[in-house]
């Protein structure tokens, strides 16, 4: 261990802060997708199949770097390569401001996205790091959801008065404001201290079983998330009523994700991760079978929202207790954003018409492969703590 971060306290703070920060600024642009898309439409004069290629490339820089960062972390230091990746993000926003052609736009968005990924990574690692991973990770998914609810409500207004080059530089100062925070990040996956959750030795077959599980949840919600929206168009609901539906789930998801900053794993993740996971299993189940109508709707994205923003702080933890290095979560953070990436891909090649059942039908089971596929590490996990001696 370096003797810098010999001294160094993950769980300080000021350091839960700064990773909480990173966090929700390199999702800043993912949290609030459907708003950034319809000003690529609205504003900018893309079609709606060029919004989404520039959606996609944004995505595919972010799952880069991500990926890339499984291996640089553990030979640079941290704060340096997220210093550069803070530079890569606001060149990519700033520049995005200065082109309305296509191609050059795309390439500052895949800009934008490598700087991006690489804040979520590290961001993520750090929480990892921490005595309290459930805690802190509920908390990163919370403000996540404050952040979206905030910016959603502000975005028309923001279009109106000062385009879509004043939402770009918006997320380029917020960017820009985590180069203060830097220096409150550990320098490597050396720092440790004493108190944390015990860290056990993981059979390889358990750690990819857990990323398996990671990548299937957020196929599922890649796959799901990109047409609820549609999905209340079909069932018969007006725009107003479908917008309304998913504005109130975010509350519902920032409930959710304050589950696990109270109770952590106090009945043990695996119990934990069944209910949440279930609560994005049901929904889907209603939509197959159920009436809807706008309270039905609202009713159950709200269920499928609070089941998501519970699930992701406990797959993270569950991620940061096979090792006390982040170096997991790392990887984590990849499966995730490559699930995301894949997942309306998939969504779009199992439409028939109209008719999202296909599409309802495969979220249900990769949530249910999901919960399969993590049910194990968790309970190796909390079996092990408990034999481990005080």
């Amino acid at each position: 261990m370096d003797q810098q971060n010999a001294a160094f306290n993950p769980s300080s703070i000021r350091s839960v802060a700064a990773g909480v920060y990173m966090g929700v600024m390199g999702g800043e642009v993912f949290i609030v997708q459907p708003g950034f898309v319809q000003g690529l439409v609205e504003r900018m004069g893309f079609s709606e199949e060029q919004a989404g290629l520039i959606a996609s490339i944004e995505m595919a820089g972010f799952a880069t770097m991500t990926i890339l960062l499984i291996f640089l972390t553990r030979r640079f230091n941290w704060r340096q390569m997220l210093a550069a990746c803070i530079a890569l993000t606001i060149a990519g926003q700033v520049g995005s401001t200065l082109t309305s052609d296509l191609t050059s736009f795309s390439a500052m968005r895949f800009l934008a996205g490598l700087g991006c990924g690489g804040i979520v990574s590290i961001g993520f690692a750090a929480i990892g790091l921490t005595d309290k991973p459930d805690r802190n990770f509920g908390i990163l998914v919370a403000f996540s959801g404050v952040y979206g609810a905030i910016v959603l409500g502000f975005m028309p207004s923001l279009y109106e008065y000062a385009g879509m080059q004043g939402l770009l530089l918006f997320f380029a100062a917020f960017a820009a404001l985590g180069f203060a925070m830097v220096g409150w990040l550990p320098t490597s996956d050396g720092a440790r201290q004493a108190g944390a959750e015990a860290r056990v030795s993981f059979p390889v077959v358990l750690t990819l079983s857990a990323l398996g599980a990671m990548f299937a949840y957020f196929l599922a919600q890649g796959v799901i998330w990109t047409y609820l929206f549609r999905i209340a168009i079909s069932g018969g609901l007006s725009e107003g009523q479908a917008a309304f539906g998913l504005t109130i789930a975010q509350f519902a998801g920032i409930l959710g994700a304050l589950i696990p900053s109270i109770v952590g794993a106090r009945f043990g993740r695996a119990i934990m991760l069944a209910i949440a996971i279930l609560a994005g299993i049901v929904p889907l189940l209603f939509f197959l079978y159920g009436s809807i109508t706008a309270l039905s709707y609202a009713i159950a994205v709200c269920v499928y929202n609070f089941g998501f923003n519970k699930t992701h702080p406990y797959l993270l933890a569950t991620m940061a207790s096979f090792d006390g290095s982040g170096r997991v979560v790392t990887f984590a953070v990849a499966m995730q954003t490559l699930g995301l990436a894949i997942g309306p891909a998939i969504g779009a090649a199992l439409l028939v018409g109209n008719s999202f059942i296909a599409v309802q039908w495969f979220g249900i089971a990769a949530f249910a492969a999901s919960f399969a596929l993590i049910l194990v590490p968790a309970r190796f996990h909390e079996a092990k703590v408990a034999n481990t001696p005080a």
